[in-house]
């Protein structure tokens, strides 16, 4: 018993320490955040999942699928000058069920006047938990 009690005790902090799904929503978070200021949106919509299904809201109106939504970044921020600078802002990672959250926070956009100037508003995310992680299914940022 002893040992068997030596051999666990080095796994209780790792167990502790185990990402929770909120850490794992706010890595997602982070990565599309870190794509945007590389200007690369193809991995910045790896966030979102790949589906006819989702929907982005924005000034414009309603984008539906993944196709769409990507061409709406790609056709609105076509150089990394457009793309500028992203800082996202978590205010609250929300678990509706086990497998679907919400996010609510805020973005700054820090760019040049000529490539459109600094932008700034909040958006609500909702996410699901796939095989793959999580993946957002419908954005809504104003």
């Amino acid at each position: 018993m002893p040992q068997l009690l030596s051999l666990a005790l080095p796994l209780v902090p790792a167990l502790l320490l185990a990402a929770t799904p909120q850490d794992d929503i706010r890595a997602v978070l982070a990565m599309k955040e870190q794509a945007w200021n590389n200007a690369g949106i193809g991995a910045f919509m790896t966030a979102y999942l790949d589906s006819p299904e989702i929907t982005f809201l924005g000034r414009s109106g309603i984008t539906r699928g993944y196709a769409a939504v990507t061409e709406r970044y790609r056709t609105a921020y076509s150089s990394p000058e457009k793309m500028g600078k992203l800082k996202f802002t978590i205010d609250e990672v929300r678990l509706v069920t086990a497998d679907a959250a919400v996010v609510l926070g805020g973005f700054a956009l820090t760019r040049t006047k000529e490539a459109g100037g600094d932008a700034s508003g909040r958006f609500s995310l909702v996410l699901i938990k796939t095989p793959k992680g999580w993946k957002i299914v419908h954005d809504h940022t104003s």
